[in-house]
């Protein structure tokens, strides 16, 4: 595993060393030892989630705040999305501003999105499979989300009509969320 970049303070891209011939494909898709070094920076993980949507589902911003507060691995095992890290630490250098990077199942790229962003992303092709390892349980009262079209963001999701839920349409703007994330 490399890092591609780092966009954001504390945000990595990955890609996986791939092994392929005409069989297929093999890759290490987790090592903790060699994440942690990779990172310079120990995490443990306690929760996988998997969630499967079709092209033009939007999922997010989602973060949950401390002591609840989650840093997430994520990676796709079918299809193509576009993910989005929103940084919402107070006091950082790039406070309100976003990474996007395509994961597919093609490119088997991961992003390290760390607690302090907000996430979400956008799926682009039908019958996508999202894979996330959280370090830290969900917790429905720690849970808040910043309106994914909030037009001081200026993301662009690459779809052309949403399809999201109800609670993601009502984020708060970022102008109204109190961020309980202080960079360091």
């Amino acid at each position: 595993m490399k890092i591609v970049s780092e966009p954001l303070p504390g945000l990595f891209l990955l890609e996986p060393s791939v092994f392929g011939d005409e069989r297929g494909y093999f890759f290490e898709s987790w090592n903790h030892g060699k994440f942690c070094e990779l990172i310079q920076k120990e995490v443990h993980f306690v929760q996988d989630n998997q969630s499967l949507s079709g092209k033009g589902v939007v999922r997010g911003l989602h973060l949950q705040a401390p002591p609840f507060a989650q840093g997430k691995l994520v990676r796709v095992v079918r299809g193509t999305v576009l993910d989005i890290a929103l940084d919402i630490r107070k006091n950082s250098p790039t406070y309100g501003k976003h990474f996007s990077a395509e994961l597919s199942e093609k490119n088997h790229r991961m992003m390290w999105i760390p607690e302090g962003f907000a996430h979400g992303f956008s799926v682009l092709e039908d019958q996508t499979i999202f894979l996330y390892k959280c370090t830290n349980f969900y917790n429905k009262a720690s849970e808040h989300c910043i309106r994914y079209n909030d037009s001081a963001l200026n993301i662009n999701w690459k779809t052309e009509q949403a399809i999201v839920s109800e609670k993601d349409k009502e984020g708060l703007l970022l102008s109204d969320f109190e961020s309980p994330f202080t960079y360091v």
